[in-house]
């Protein structure tokens, strides 16, 4: 292996631009992007952003046109079930096995042995979750049951809800398959693409609202065919980003390549720990289906509005900050991996922590702003500002999460990040299970916060949990000034923290404010607010832009 990041460009001779179909191993190594961590985070995060606020207009609009409860109720369980198998079969397990074993062989500067491999594994994926897929098609009524055991007496919320798994199946396949695309890309610095595509996945979901649920009986039915639909075009649109690059896939089913299979005993231990945070929430919407009507549709606007600091920053840093570490651990540079992991877990505590006080603070007046308009009423306002104040709790710790497992993958250690995934599930079922049980049989409104709290505080003991085996394994080794770093976090968020309480005392209850456009310029001035006095406050105690470059 090469001791640089740069592949060798000249190992083997240039592709003959005269021959109609060249042979692979003619064809140099597409160069690769330069640019910094914080450049490529940034990238990634600015075409989330975009992603992110049509995500805010789609639910608006969902939230608004379709309430919560009955039907709705149902697309979000059947929409949730193939998006938490996404985790695993895409940008999840997955990427976490693929991302590694490709950059190594992309280190050595074989361009046939990569083009094979990713050929090989395209094929091997694709038949893999096409079974998959066809598996949960047959069997959506029993996986109805699975995930939503409190509607047992409710058969017809059942059928409703197998009948849209039949439909949202599918899009399990697209986007694997453009999960897969996507990480090859990323492979390469090429982040904003694929950080775009989740767009056109908003997009389509705001135009079936209007256009297309409106021709079903059941609206939401709508709803699903558009999931499928927008797994599709995101698909459609990466696929010819990897022709550009000279790595489209041919679909060659390679399970006897020696680094498919590598790929596939990488992926079986990281099944539950890339995606702890999605397992948590499928058995939150387990026990939300025995607690009140519009419990699962709460918890589910909660999680979105959640999403939107992790899939901005931790998203966007654990899937730049991964091939960055398979490569210094491809490198054998011990110095650069310590220092790529230290500098990741810096920032994900400089923004993770006002991130969290925001929601915390703001839950109410964000839940109203963004939801409390037609069908969604002040109740279910409220009681979604329970559960996302319960929940704000964990986010520091699922951003520290996605990039203290990246540091185990890139190293193609995917047994540890696995055991730390099992002991996570079994502390939220325990917690949700402590927090919850009461709360419900004594019949006190908001007993779905509990199953929020047991997400937030299992998120914290998952991260606590990797943070520990990377230090025991000396894996890990903190960087001087990290003393200095906490203060000024700390002394910064106690002042953004008086400057949100004074202003939201200002302002007064923010359901009374009847505009809606008022409630946006109201909520959008007390988070500049609020970041304003953040950021100030850091630069006061010393922090500085160049403290924040790798």
């Amino acid at each position: 292996m090469t001791a640089s990041n740069t592949p060798p460009k000249d190992r083997v001779p240039a592709a003959d631009p005269s021959a109609a179909t060249p042979d692979a191993s003619t064809v140099p190594l597409p160069p690769e992007k330069r640019g910094g961590l914080l450049r490529s985070t940034a990238i990634f995060s600015v075409m989330t952003l975009l992603s992110r606020l049509a995500g805010f207009a789609r639910d608006m609009a969902q939230a608004t046109l379709f309430g919560t409860g009955g039907a709705m109720s149902a697309f979000i369980v059947a929409y949730r079930i193939p998006n938490y198998l996404r985790r695993v079969f895409a940008e999840g397990s997955m990427a976490m096995a693929f991302v590694p074993v490709l950059n190594e062989i992309k280190q050595s500067g074989d361009r046939a042995a990569l083009k094979r491999f990713i050929d090989a594994m395209a094929g091997a994926l694709f038949a893999v979750v096409l079974v998959v897929c066809g598996i949960g098609m047959l069997a959506a009524p029993m996986v109805a049951r699975l995930f939503a055991p409190g509607w047992m007496e409710q058969p017809e919320l059942l059928e409703q809800t197998a009948a849209m798994l039949r439909i949202t199946f599918p899009y399990l396949l697209f986007i694997s398959m453009m999960a897969l695309s996507a990480s090859v890309l990323n492979s390469f610095n090429r982040f904003g693409l694929p950080a775009f595509t989740p767009v056109l996945h908003n997009l389509t979901m705001i135009a079936a609202m209007f256009w297309l649920a409106p021709r079903f009986e059941v609206p939401p039915v709508g709803l699903a065919w558009a999931v499928t639909l927008a797994g599709f075009l995101q698909l459609a649109v990466l696929w010819p980003a990897l022709g550009r690059l000279g790595l489209r896939p041919r679909l060659r089913p390679g399970f006897s390549h020696p680094d498919v299979r590598r790929v596939g005993r990488l992926m079986l231990p990281t099944l539950f720990s890339s995606s702890v945070a999605q397992v948590n929430l499928i058995v939150g919407t387990a026990f939300a289906s025995l607690l009140a009507a519009g419990s699962i549709d709460w918890l589910y606007y909660s999680d979105r509005l959640i999403e939107f600091p992790l899939g901005l920053f931790g998203v966007a840093l654990g899937t730049v900050i991964l091939p960055h570490l398979s490569r210094r651990h491809a490198d054998a540079d011990a110095t650069g991996y310590n220092a790529s992991l230290d500098w990741g877990l810096r920032m994900c505590v400089l923004v993770g922590i006002p991130a969290a006080l925001g929601l915390l603070l703001l839950a109410e007046p964000i839940i109203a702003t963004v939801y409390n308009y037609g069908r969604f009423s002040g109740v279910d306002t409220r009681m979604a500002a329970i559960s996302l104040t319960a929940m704000s709790v964990g986010v520091p710790a699922f951003m520290l999460s996605k990039v203290l497992a990246p540091a185990f993958f890139a190293r193609q250690d995917t047994r540890t990040p696995m055991r730390a995934a099992i002991a996570t599930v079994a502390c939220n079922v325990v917690l949700t299970i402590a927090f919850t049980t009461p709360l419900w049989l004594y019949d006190v409104p908001g007993a779905h916060g509990g199953i929020a709290l047991a997400t937030g505080l299992a998120g914290v003991f998952n991260a606590w949990l990797l943070w520990r085996y990377l230090r025991r394994s000396g894996l890990y080794r903190p960087l001087p000034g990290w003393g200095r770093h906490g203060l000024r976090i700390l002394l910064a968020s106690v002042v953004m923290t008086a400057v949100v309480l004074a202003l939201r005392q200002w302002i007064g209850e923010w359901t009374a404010i009847d505009s809606a456009l008022m409630r946006v310029v109201w909520l959008l001035l007390v988070i500049a607010a609020g970041a304003a006095s953040y950021g100030m406050s850091l630069l006061a105690a010393g922090l500085r832009p160049r403290h924040l470059r790798h």
